[in-house]
């Protein structure tokens, strides 16, 4: 069977030069360029295991990240796809692209079944085929058997009505299906990481935690299941293998849920002799000196911690089990063993006011994570705050009667505190740096690990910063010497270093080095832009030096090919003959690379 999945646009983006639409189907009126964070560009991990699912059955699948694309060029993609079955992702922010798509395709394909599901569609399944006669079937929570089983009855011309999972038309009106339990056995289920190439990685589902605003438990049902160790390591293994730059992002709800797993996980690591770095998501409360000394040996370089508030009522309120004091233990915890932490705080959540906010913020002072990022508080449908918000003020037809692009409000703050948050986070949006290390730090946490050699990096590039360059270079040189996953970085220091003496040539032999090595790395692609303008400027006889920066962040450039990003398509993306274990061959052109840097990821920057 002929199956494409598609993560469709927002809405009908225009094509340049074009006027958006104002009938409802364009963006939003008051939206702005970087109101999608580039979150949002990244294909859901989801649609990458319904394909490998998919594939491994036998069947040919295409992936589409259709989610940057005009509406006309989405037009064109479509028509030109002659499948049985579409697919499609569905999430608040692109609800109207979703509705769109599907009224699409059945003009253009009136033949073939169209299918829907993710974390917007599952609580809204019954309105979505009310208000959308071009869907015909919702599936609802995790979908990897029932989107299989679904294939099956296509394949053998069944009805799909009564399938367990879904929601569908039938006599009455909307009709749901019996329950489908969760898969208990998540090792059964084929690996993405066999068929497609990602830095996104995923080891388990669930999330033992209920916090007001998350809908993790209506997505994937109560409670955590984890991939077992070997199946977690050979998923690690065949995604680096894929991967041009050895970085990975796991975005589990809360990868550290089960502490002794994730020591074996990292003990593994070590063993399979995996060299590469890693950031993951958690929380302060699943946190100890062992595993986080197991995970920075492991290549762990940064924990995003989902703090949300400083103030303990607000904590309370939102079911976050967790103490102020907790948080600051585990961040001081995370810093001596030299894990960044990044915290992700939210402004209006319930019970939020003037005075809850300003404790926030004298917490963020105390607490001086590495960085820190703020978003708006987002109802979401399948959340407690959705479903609190329903019984008072909130009207569940907004998500089909208006354009915004989610519903970003706070939950129950008076209009005087709210203005006070808005006008706050107007101007100090993104992301903000708190806190760096000093070189005597470094040198400690160097000490606690041994000849470790991205603490050997740590101290180097704090020497830099306090200008002791002859102090940092043999760091640097160690840290190659024991093999350091991201060489280009270390060969970008050296060029910093080189270009603090005046050795241009020696900044140009190091700097060439780090492009060859680790071309898509954000400071090392700064530093090459850089040079090459001082190059073509002729200042280079003139005895003036460029200026470089030295940094190891966890970011870099991801190139945006599909299907992980919305990049440009072969001429023959429709042709099924031509399907690759990617879904779609990768097209030989490559995008100019963005020169811009977001506070968490962009369209072609990612902060892995």
């Amino acid at each position: 069977m002929r199956i494409a999945l598609l993560y469709p646009p927002p809405w009908k983006i225009p094509a340049s030069g074009e006027a958006p639409e104002r009938n409802g189907d364009g963006p939003p009126a008051d939206y702005r360029d970087g109101d999608l964070d580039a979150d949002f560009h990244q294909t859901p991990y989801g649609l990458f295991s319904l394909g490998a699912q998919a594939m491994r059955a036998g069947h040919a699948v295409k992936i589409f990240n259709l989610s940057a694309f005009s509406w006309r060029e989405t037009e064109r993609v479509v028509r030109a796809l002659d499948a049985d079955l579409f697919g499609l992702s569905c999430w608040t922010a692109n609800r109207r692209g979703v509705a769109l798509v599907c009224d699409l395709i059945k003009r253009v394909h009136p033949g073939a079944h169209v299918v829907v599901g993710g974390p917007h569609a599952t609580p809204l399944a019954k309105e979505m085929l009310e208000h959308y006669s071009s869907i015909d079937t919702v599936v609802v929570g995790e979908g990897d058997a029932t989107f299989l089983e679904l294939i099956e009855r296509l394949e053998a011309r069944a009805e799909t009505t009564g399938l367990a999972g879904t929601l569908y038309r039938g006599e009455g009106g909307v009709l749901r299906g019996p329950e489908r339990p969760s898969v208990p056995d998540i090792d059964a289920l084929a690996c993405p990481h066999d068929y497609f190439s990602t830095h996104i990685v995923m080891t388990s589902r669930g999330c033992p935690w209920q916090c007001t605003f998350c809908g993790a438990e209506t997505t994937w049902g109560r409670g955590f299941r984890g991939q077992s160790v070997p199946y977690v390591l050979d998923s690690l293994e065949q995604a680096l293998a894929r991967l041009p730059v050895k970085m990975i992002q796991i975005k589990d709800d809360t990868f550290t849920t089960n502490k002794k797993r994730v020591v074996e996980i990292c003990r593994g690591i070590r063993e399979r002799k995996l060299s590469f770095f890693w950031s993951c998501d958690t929380r302060v409360d699943v946190l100890s000196d062992e595993l986080l000394r197991e995970m920075r040996l492991a290549g762990c370089q940064r924990l995003s911690l989902g703090v949300e508030s400083g103030s303990a009522k607000i904590l309370k309120e939102i079911n976050k089990k967790i103490t102020v004091d907790k948080i600051v233990q585990s961040t001081e915890l995370a810093k001596k063993w030299g894990v960044q932490v990044r915290y992700y705080m939210m402004l209006g959540n319930r019970g939020e006011t003037r005075e809850t906010f300003h404790e926030t913020l004298a917490f963020l002072e105390r607490a001086k994570p590495h960085q820190y990022l703020f978003s708006c508080l987002s109802i979401y449908p399948g959340t407690l705050d959705f479903d609190d918000a329903e019984k008072s003020w909130l009207d569940r037809e907004v998500y089909f009667a208006e354009d915004f692009q989610e519903l970003k409000t706070p939950f129950d703050a008076t209009p005087e505190d709210t203005a006070l948050m808005s006008d706050w986070f107007a101007k100090n949006k993104g992301l903000k740096d708190a806190y760096r290390p000093n070189s005597e730090e470094c040198r400690a946490i160097l000490e606690r690990l041994g000849d470790y050699h991205a603490a050997h990096v740590d101290l180097a590039e704090a020497y830099c910063r306090e200008g002791h360059m002859d102090l940092a270079e043999p760091h640097v040189r160690r840290a190659l010497e024991l093999g350091y996953p991201a060489p280009g970085l270390a060969h970008n220091t050296l060029a910093c270093i080189a270009a603090s003496r005046g050795d241009l040539a020696g900044a140009e032999a190091e700097l060439r080095l780090a492009l060859r090595k680790d071309p898509q790395h954000w400071v090392v692609a700064k530093n090459a832009e850089r040079f090459h303008a001082f190059l073509r400027s002729g200042q280079a006889g003139t005895g003036a030096l460029p200026s470089l920066t030295v940094g190891h962040d966890f970011q870099l450039f991801e190139r945006t090919v599909q299907p992980t990003l919305p990049g440009p398509l072969p001429e023959d993306f429709a042709d099924w003959t031509s399907v690759t274990s990617g879904g779609v061959r990768p097209s030989p052109r490559l995008p100019e690379l963005a020169w811009k840097k977001d506070e968490r990821v962009r369209l072609n920057v990612l902060t892995v």
